[in-house]
């Protein structure tokens, strides 16, 4: 299969199945947490989960799950948190997952959780260590937003980071966003509630993006070759995506097709 044609499967697949999440919406979620800074973890260990943010798509409703609600549950001060983490922590993810086990077949939508320092699997590894039932999501349901949106803008489509870069190309300005090192400084700060104002904010920024790409409104750095690649094939799939370079090519059709007939 030649480059050009790979390309524009891969748009096409792409453009999809965001379509297919945004159309379909009644059974998406789209998830984000925080946590520990994974850069600072000795020994490997899997870092500590904070807090846990879960958006219905359709509603826009957010179902939370962190550590500082259930210290205020438990009547266990702000801080006193580092004394009871494990316990909160243990909780949380129970409550988490028995979130899971409702939802196990719905569509969830995240942004490059995909492996055990950051991602579902971290989740469950947490979970496992303290004992709490886990519930499989499986991979099919799960779609990484981030690697749809170079699947179908290709790789040049943003400066990283991606996420904060397309924010800022789209005038995304959430209250209480903060970055990876803001985050990594509230958590040894032990600003656990601001750290959980962040992953709401995250989620709402996620809801965004996949809104904005839907609607084809998604400002990028893509030039068009990126995203076709430069072929009769990858002009026509321009074509059938945007009526303005649809009528562009009929037009130059037309005129090359009297040009060449005049020649002959």
């Amino acid at each position: 299969m030649g480059k050009t044609l790979r390309r524009i499967r891969t748009h096409r697949k792409a453009k999809q199945t965001i379509n297919s999440l945004y159309d379909n919406d009644s059974y998406c979620l789209i998830i984000h947490y925080s946590c520990e800074n994974f850069y600072n973890t000795k020994d490997g260990k899997i870092p500590r989960v904070t807090s846990i943010a879960v958006r219905y798509l359709n509603s826009a409703q957010t179902k939370s799950f962190s550590i500082h609600k259930v210290a205020e549950l438990n009547q266990i001060p702000i801080h006193k948190i580092n004394q009871n983490y494990d316990q909160l922590e243990r909780d949380m993810l129970n409550e988490f997952y028995e979130f899971v086990e409702e939802h196990k077949h719905y569509k969830w939508i995240h942004w490059n959780m995909r492996n055990i320092n950051y991602g579902f699997e971290a989740l469950e590894q947490r979970a496992k260590i303290f004992g709490v039932k886990t519930f499989d999501i499986k991979v099919e349901n799960k779609f990484d937003l981030a690697r749809l949106l170079i699947d179908k803008y290709g790789e040049n489509y943003s400066s990283h980071p991606r996420l904060n870069s397309i924010m800022q190309m789209n005038k995304i300005s959430p209250k209480h966003w903060l970055n990876g090192d803001e985050e990594a400084t509230a958590f040894e700060n032990m600003e656990y509630v601001k750290l959980h104002q962040s992953t709401l904010a995250k989620v709402d920024v996620l809801e965004n993006i996949l809104k904005l790409t839907a609607e084809e409104s998604l400002k990028t750095k893509s030039k068009l070759k990126d995203i076709y690649g430069i072929s009769p094939q990858g002009l026509f799939e321009l074509a059938k995506d945007n009526w303005l370079y649809s009528i562009i090519l009929i037009i130059l059709s037309a005129l090359l097709g009297a040009f060449f007939g005049k020649l002959i």
